[in-house]
């Protein structure tokens, strides 16, 4: 008992008890209060300042995101030590997610031509030569658990940056983003440890149920924005399938908070989108504007856990500059 690997564990094991109980990124948006107060206040004078139009705030917002995103999961993981075997698939996941934010930014910037990249260019060539490398260097460093990593990882992000600016296809802005940050939600949920969740590999409930809130919102999101209100359903028959619906969500989130799994996680949007697209088909109508509702909870909840407030003051500003409507009125028809 008294083995060095056993104190180490046992001091790990403590260290990540006391961290169960206190998860660091509510105490981060507790104390980030005060901020989003003046987000919520003042932020249209912050916009107005930059040039950022209040009635075309979506592919702003979107770029924001999603290159914040890219730089939070080249920079944020990394805790080699706690990966749990070689052939996790962990790393594939971040390059999966490093190329797709990659093409994403490269197919909304091609019109952008090399600013700043032009007084970068103004200068000898040594200024561009150590700015890419500086760059590369960084992301190479997002993944030595192999020697194979650093290759992986500076690939997505060169192969995504170039596919993206010479194609002529641009993704979606609000399905790209959903994309991005649902897909780093998959990624905390695979081994947080490694993005410095818990040194066990363990989440605390509210972790959980904010990355459900996540998945769930992103899911209303895409439902409402795709599904058109046909009122198709009969009611007799209506209500039995919604709550039969119901009865299998409810299941399917009770197995993930007792699991954690990543496939119950997956199977639980599944559901969810079920439920949500079976009440938006039988509807008659359906506001607009109440996906722009969601999609702003979606980036209020990521910034949150991810503990990036740029983000969630993305999400608060969105919210105030979206047409207002009685939220839960219009959306508690989906439950």
């Amino acid at each position: 008992m008294f083995e060095n690997v056993v104190v180490v564990q046992s001091a790990v094991s403590a260290f990540n008890n006391a961290a169960l109980v206190a998860p660091a990124f509510l105490w981060w948006a507790i104390l980030a209060l005060p901020l989003f107060a003046f987000v919520y206040f003042c932020g249209n004078m912050f916009l107005e300042r930059i040039g950022w139009k209040q009635n075309n705030l979506l592919k702003p917002f979107a770029l924001t995101a999603v290159g914040f995103t890219l730089v939070w999961i080249i920079l944020f993981g990394g805790n080699y030590d706690v990966l749990r075997d070689n052939i996790t698939l962990l790393p594939f996941v971040v390059a999966a997610i490093t190329f797709m934010s990659a093409f994403f930014m490269g197919a909304y910037t091609k019109d952008i031509k090399v600013a700043p990249w032009r007084e970068l260019s103004r200068g000898n060539k040594i200024k561009r030569t150590s700015f890419v490398l500086l760059v590369l260097l960084f992301v190479g460093l997002s993944d030595l658990h192999t020697w194979w990593g650093p290759i992986l990882q500076i690939g997505a992000l060169a192969a995504g940056g170039m596919f993206g600016r010479k194609s002529k296809y641009q993704p979606s802005l609000v399905p790209g983003m959903l994309i991005v940050m649902l897909a780093t939600t998959i990624a905390i949920l695979m081994q947080p440890e490694y993005f410095r969740f818990g040194q066990l590999g363990s989440l605390t409930p509210l972790h959980l149920l904010f990355l459900l809130f996540i998945g769930v919102c992103a899911v209303a999101t895409m439902a409402l924005r795709n599904i058109k209100p046909r009122k198709r359903i009969r009611k007799s028959a209506y209500v039995k399938l919604k709550w039969l619906a119901r009865l299998m969500t409810v299941l399917c989130i009770a197995l993930f908070v007792f699991t954690e799994s990543v496939p119950v996680f997956l199977g639980t949007l599944v559901m969810v989108g079920i439920l949500f697209a079976m009440s938006i088909w039988h509807a008659e109508d359906v506001s607009p504007h109440i996906s722009d509702k969601t999609l702003a909870l979606v980036l209020m909840a990521f910034g949150t856990v991810t503990v990036m407030p740029v983000i969630t003051s993305l999400g608060i500003l969105y919210w105030i500059n979206t047409p207002q409507v009685d939220f839960w009125k219009q959306i508690k028809f989906l439950l």
